[in-house]
């Protein structure tokens, strides 16, 4: 499979050029088209009582989303005519609690969801959920984009954290393009069980997978050597010189990665590789 349909989401003019910028590079690379969805947030949410606000306020709450949608397009507008792409591009409205409907109705007719870093500067509130609504609601993956962009070449070398979770491999089975295409994927696993179904051979099995669709891949065992297994994979990403991270997103409920953290959310706090998602 190849990623032929490409789809960036934009709710803010602070992280707009950093996210077309990394999406019609990728675009480019893989001959692909890119669709780009510019969305107006309206605060208000269906079904709830604001006393004191007459409909006038409400009228402009909506009135206001749809100018920065409208704005948000016109930017975005300008910097894809200057690009050697196949784009296309829509504005909407939405209220936050049906934002996942919106998205979820663009992302499953794409192949591929690109999107900036939702934590740090610059972010804004609604970028994690922005991610979430494409993969729980949209069922696609997610390439996040770290703030200094995307190289204008392939990922050479790859670490794929592997924990024998089924979003771990749907991680794999969506990235398989990328994966194909590395020098070398490293099959990172970590604190590995003791009476897993691997537990003679951690990766193992994956590896010959891969092999089998003409990766080079190597397995590497670590043990837990801090608390947070994003800490481990980010500095073992940086001491084997890889310039992607591909895992499967949220192994624990929502709920939990929200309220304790998690490897996902820390994943996405730390990332200054691009991190590919999937579940």
């Amino acid at each position: 499979m190849a990623y032929k349909t490409v789809l960036s989401i934009l709710t803010d003019q602070g992280t707009l050029k950093r996210t077309l910028a990394a999406a019609a590079l990728f675009a480019a690379k893989n001959d692909a088209h890119l669709d780009v969805l510019c969305v107006g947030i309206d605060p208000t949410q269906v079904g709830y009582f604001y006393p004191g606000i007459s409909t006038a306020m409400l009228q402009a709450t909506i009135s206001q989303a749809d100018g920065t949608a409208t704005a948000l397009r016109t930017a975005a507008e300008t910097i894809l005519q200057q690009q050697d792409i196949r784009w296309s591009i829509e504005h909407a409205v939405a209220q936050m609690g049906a934002l996942p409907d919106l998205i979820a109705q663009r992302a499953r007719f794409s192949d591929l969801v690109i999107q900036g870093k939702p934590y740090g500067a610059g972010s804004t509130a609604d970028a994690p959920f922005v991610i979430e609504a494409a993969m729980f609601d949209g069922h696609v993956p997610v390439l996040v984009v770290p703030d200094a962009g995307l190289s204008g070449t392939p990922a050479s070398k790859i670490v794929l954290a592997w924990n024998q979770s089924d979003e771990a491999m749907a991680a794999v089975r969506a990235a398989l393009p990328m994966l194909v295409g590395a020098g070398l994927v490293n099959i990172t696993v970590i604190d590995p069980p003791l009476h897993g179904a691997e537990r003679s051979d951690p990766g193992g099995a994956l590896a010959q997978y891969l092999s089998r669709h003409g990766v080079r891949a190597e397995v590497s065992v670590l043990a837990r050597t801090q608390p947070k297994i994003s800490d481990i994979l980010a500095r073992h990403a940086r001491e084997i010189g890889a310039d992607m991270i591909v895992m499967g997103a949220y192994s624990h409920s929502r709920l939990r990665e929200s309220i304790l953290g998690g490897a996902t959310r820390d994943m996405l706090e730390l990332a200054d590789l691009p991190v590919f998602m999937a579940r």
